[in-house]
C-alpha cells in the first residue's frame, strides 16, 4: 500500500481499553478513526480490573511451575489459578505450548521484551495523564506485594533478585515488625513485604469513559452495539466490514478484540492463539481503616486497590473458556484472601461483582503488528493480565506501523508473525 496521507481512514475493531489507546494514537496522526465494539465501549476485560500500571510485572506466566500448579489445578476447584477440564483441541494445543515454555531461559527471554514495552507504556502514561489532566484516580504510591509466611518471604525474595538483578527492577524490602507502621491498614503477624515504588494504579473504567470522550470531541467516532459477522478481502487486502449495521469500509483495520481474537484468525488468514483467562472482583465502598497502598498477595494470588471513594479486591486465574457466570464461592474467595492479611478486608456496601476474560498467549506475550497475508490489517491483542499498563505502548506501536514511522521500541517480538 502508499504511505498513508492526511485524512486516510482506520476502523479499530474492539472498545477496550487497547482499541481507544489505538484510536488515540491513530487520531494523533491524522487518521479519521471509527471504533466498534460489540458491546459497550470499556465494557469488557477493561472495566473492573485492579488497574494496576505495574513494570515490577516483568516476569511472564510462563516461569518454570506453572505447569505443574495447573496440572494441579484440575482436581481443586478453589485453587486461584485453574484450568477446567475440557473437550478442545484448540485449548489443549495451546497448553501444551504454553508448558514448552515454562523454563527459565525463555522466562526471562519474554521478561525482557516485556520489560521494554512496560517502561515505554509507563513513560507514555506519565505523559499522557499529565497532558489530558486525566480525572481517573492516578496514585504513585508504588506496589506492596505482602507475604503471609516465611517461606512466602523467602520464596518470592527469589523473585526479587530476578526482578533487580536481571531486569533492574528495585524494590524496598519490608520485614515483618516494619511493616504495620509502613501500612497500618494490613495485620500484625505478616512475614513481610516488597514495595515496588515506581509502579502506580488509576481506576480503569473512568480512565476509560474519559479518554473516549475526549477522543470524541476530537472526531473519533465510537459505535456500540456494532458486532463484526464477517471480514471482505480481495487478494491481500482487506475492504470492508459485514458489521449488524451493514458493510465499513477503511483504508486500514486495527482488530483489539481482547479474548476473542482467537475466532477471527480464518477471516484474517492467520493464527491468533489467544485463550481466555478469566478474573473476578468485587468493588465496594472503602473499609475503615483503608489500605493506603495498592497490594498484591501473591501466596493467594489476589490484589487489593483503594481508590478515592472504592476499594476493590480482584485477580484469579480461570481456563474455564468462555463461562460468563459469577459464582459465590469465587467472590467469598477473594474476600477471605484479603481477610489473611487486613484488619478490615471488606465493608458491607458493595457496588459490583464482575468477571472479565482476559486474552491469553502461550508465550505471555502481547500480539502487535500487522497480520501476514493481509496488508492493511493490524492486530493488538493477546495482552494476557497487563492490557491496563500495555495500552499506550501498544497505541502508539500501531500507528507507528500504520503511518510508517520506526517504532519507538522494537515490535518484532509481539509481531503476529511468529505463530505463522
Amino acid at each position: 500500500m502508499s504511505h498513508p496521507a492526511n485524512g486516510d481512514t482506520a476502523i479499530v475493531v474492539g472498545g477496550g481499553i487497547i482499541g481507544i489507546a489505538c484510536a488515540h494514537y491513530l487520531s494523533e496522526a491524522g487518521l479519521q478513526v471509527t471504533v466498534l465494539d460489540r458491546g459497550k465501549i470499556a465494557g469488557a476485560c477493561s472495566h473492573a480490573n485492579c488497574g494496576f500500571i505495574c513494570p515490577s510485572h516483568v516476569l511472564p506466566l510462563t516461569e518454570p511451575g506453572a505447569i505443574k500448579v495447573a496440572f494441579k489445578s484440575l482436581f481443586n476447584r478453589k485453587a486461584p489459578f485453574r484450568v477446567k477440564p475440557q473437550l478442545n483441541p484448540a485449548f489443549w494445543n495451546w497448553m501444551w505450548q504454553f508448558a514448552r515454555r515454562c523454563h527459565h531461559r525463555q522466562m526471562l527471554e519474554s521478561g525482557r521484551h516485556l520489560k521494554a514495552i512496560l517502561d515505554a507504556s509507563m513513560s507514555e502514561y506519565r505523559r499522557l495523564v499529565v497532558e489530558e489532566e486525566f480525572d481517573c484516580d492516578w496514585q504513585e504510591r508504588g506496589l506492596l506485594y505482602v507475604l503471609e509466611t516465611e517461606h512466602g518471604m523467602q520464596e518470592f525474595a527469589k523473585t526479587d533478585q530476578i526482578l533487580s538483578n536481571e531486569f533492574g527492577v528495585p524494590a524496598q524490602r519490608i520485614d515483618s515488625e516494619e511493616l504495620k507502621t509502613f501500612e497500618p491498614a494490613l495485620k500484625t503477624g505478616l512475614a513481610g513485604a516488597f514495595h515496588y515504588p515506581h509502579d502506580t494504579s488509576l481506576r480503569p473504567d473512568l480512565l476509560a469513559s474519559q479518554w473516549s470522550e475526549r477522543l470524541r470531541k476530537r472526531g473519533v467516532k465510537f459505535q456500540e452495539n456494532c458486532p463484526v459477522h464477517g471480514v471482505g478481502s480481495n487478494n491481500s487486502l482487506v475492504n470492508h466490514l459485514a458489521t449488524s449495521t451493514g458493510e465499513l469500509k477503511a483504508d486500514y483495520y486495527v482488530f483489539a478484540t481482547g479474548a476473542w481474537s482467537r475466532r477471527l484468525s480464518r477471516e484474517l488468514k492467520c493464527s491468533i492463539p489467544v485463550q481466555p483467562g478469566k478474573g473476578y472482583s468485587v468493588t465496594m465502598t472503602p473499609p475503615n481503616p483503608s489500605p493506603a497502598h495498592p497490594m498484591l498477595f501473591p501466596e493467594h494470588k489476589v490484589g487489593v486497590t483503594p481508590f478515592a471513594d472504592r476499594y476493590r479486591i480482584g485477580s484469579m486465574m480461570e481456563f474455564v473458556g468462555y463461562d460468563t457466570s459469577i459464582p459465590e464461592r469465587r467472590i467469598s474467595q477473594l474476600q477471605s484472601s484479603a481477610a489473611s492479611y487486613l484488619n478490615t478486608p471488606t465493608s458491607n456496601d458493595v457496588y459490583e461483582t464482575w468477571y472479565g476474560f482476559r486474552p491469553m498467549t502461550w508465550d505471555s506475550l502481547p500480539i502487535i503488528g500487522r497480520v501476514p497475508k493481509l496488508q492493511n490489517v493490524y492486530l493488538a491483542t493477546g495482552h494476557n493480565m497487563l492490557g491496563m499498563s500495555l495500552a499506550t505502548a501498544t497505541g502508539r506501536i500501531i500507528s507507528e506501523l500504520v503511518t510508517r514511522q520506526t517504532p519507538h521500541i522494537d515490535p518484532a517480538p509481539f509481531s503476529p508473525s511468529r505463530f505463522n
